[in-house]
């Protein structure tokens, strides 16, 4: 599927290479396909295809965020709350962007308020 060259421009390479997906929505891909199932890195890794030198990063930011368990060496999909929220809102995300376009974070930080400013 083509895609325009504004997006094409604007996208960091690795968004380009897996159609948008993120490394951490493999990985979530991947762990929510086997919620009883708990896998090492190496696993999750060979099954998603993120880069050894990614998976230890995204598997940490995931857990801060409560969306994976992490016991000894492995690791597991988080509490159903917690999973079902973040799916929640990446499907209302990806709805958004389809019917209104993503968001150019250059020109939203053009208008966004500074902290110090308000001060």
């Amino acid at each position: 599927m083509p895609i325009d060259i504004e997006t094409f421009e604007s996208s960091p390479e690795d968004r380009l290479q897996n159609g948008g997906e993120t490394n951490a929505d493999r990985v979530m891909r991947f762990l929510a396909a086997h919620p009883n199932q708990a896998f090492t890195q190496s696993e999750i890794r060979e099954a998603t295809d993120v880069k050894a030198g990614s998976i230890s990063v995204v598997l940490s930011r995931l857990e801060e965020r409560g969306l994976v368990r992490h016991k000894g060496n492995y690791w597991a999909l988080g509490e159903a709350d917690d999973v079902a929220a973040y799916t929640s809102m990446v499907e209302s995300s990806r709805a958004a962007n389809d019917r209104f376009g993503e968001e150019d974070m250059d020109e939203w930080l053009e208008h966004a308020v500074d902290d110090e400013d308000t001060e």
